[in-house]
């Protein structure tokens, strides 16, 4: 059923990890921008007092990094248990910049063994059209993108997820880079989502009702879903100049958003819905997994009809679950990842 879904909307083949990651670059989030010339580290310890009742400390670190041989630094939140073991850990980029956050609950996260790193999307480059802030301004120091294919937001803040990867690799003690996690939501789950697929170094990916260019198949939205041309009006500075070709045109588009999780692997992916989130379009959600199955080494493996409520199909290495309730990094959606994380590790 849900393959001749993606047969009536005309979904393309599957490419080379290669070739998928240039045509989404290219068309759709635009270039990545480089890695750092260099980069270093500084830690504030213990930035919130008797944190997790002492079982874990929370630091600050700021990356001081050198892209183009412009300076450029960014926070970000260190949340690393106290016990001598090493952990597999999360790499969340997050809407607030507190810690725990409505949308990570940390001491949980610490309980069932976990580290954070958590990454305010502001502090790395502001969610509006204005190119002359933060990296931003350092790719662009006039502020103004100048090729179609110049990266829009979601690229800088997928790199700054990359570069909380780089300072885990500074602690090898204490964080597991076999057991490594980049996650986000909504417009942050396409983050991780394109973060996963650029940085083979992410043993997982995690995309939490990211939708439209996110995880859901664009060609033959269900009712009531998001299109291209929705999200060029409202957030056009998300992505490349290239992708507004797309508007209302998705039929042409030379990819879909199975490439983005097929060039995740061979490597792990989760994609997770919400019942009402009728937005982000679930059905099309779990569409994208069927779509990338064929990448993976152990394919996606599914009930085949559209999700439902409380749908978890964690056998393949790529994976999907829907829960009841609305557009929301909820608690039961993080136990959910935690669960098949373990299940891969």
């Amino acid at each position: 059923m849900l393959k001749e879904m993606l047969k009536e909307r005309n979904v393309p083949e599957l490419l080379t990890r290669e070739e998928m990651l240039n045509v989404i670059q290219t068309d759709l989030f635009g270039f990545m921008p480089p890695k750092p010339d260099k980069i270093s580290f500084s830690v504030e310890e213990e930035v919130i007092p008797k944190f997790c009742a002492g079982k874990a400390v929370c630091n600050r670190v700021t990356a001081h990094t050198v892209v183009n041989g412009r300076e450029f630094s960014f926070p970000f939140l260190a949340s690393l248990p106290t016990d001598n073991e090493t952990h597999p850990f999360f790499v969340h980029v997050n809407f607030r910049p507190d810690n725990p956050d409505r949308y990570m609950p940390t001491e949980e996260l610490i309980d069932n063994g976990f580290a954070v790193l958590s990454i305010y999307y502001n502090d790395v480059a502001t969610d509006d059209g204005d190119f002359t802030k933060g990296l931003a301004g350092v790719l662009y120091p006039d502020g103004e993108r100048k090729t179609d294919t110049d990266c829009g937001k979601i690229a800088m803040w997928a790199w700054a997820a990359q570069r909380a990867l780089d300072y885990a690799e500074t602690i090898p003690q204490k964080l597991d880079m076999k057991r490594s996690v980049v996650c986000g939501h909504s417009r942050l789950g396409k983050t991780a989502l394109l973060s996963g697929a650029t940085d083979e170094r992410f043993a997982f990916s995690y995309s939490n009702d990211s939708g439209c260019s996110g995880a859901a198949i664009a060609r033959g939205t269900s009712p009531g879903g998001e299109r291209v041309a929705d999200i060029c009006r409202n957030f056009p500075f998300w992505f490349c100049e290239n992708y507004k070709k797309y508007c209302n045109n998705e039929e042409n588009m030379p990819f879909d958003q199975h490439y983005l999780i097929a060039s995740i692997a061979p490597r792990n992916v989760l994609i997770g819905s919400a019942s009402e989130d009728k937005w982000a379009d679930p059905t099309s959600e779990m569409l994208g997994c069927v779509g990338a199955s064929d990448a993976f080494n152990k394919p996606f493996i599914y009930e085949d009809r559209p999700p439902q409520i409380d749908d978890k199909f964690f056998d393949g290495d790529v994976g999907y679950h829907m829960r009841k309730g609305l557009h929301y990094f909820s608690r039961e959606d993080w136990l959910r990842l935690i669960e098949f994380v373990n299940l891969h590790s």
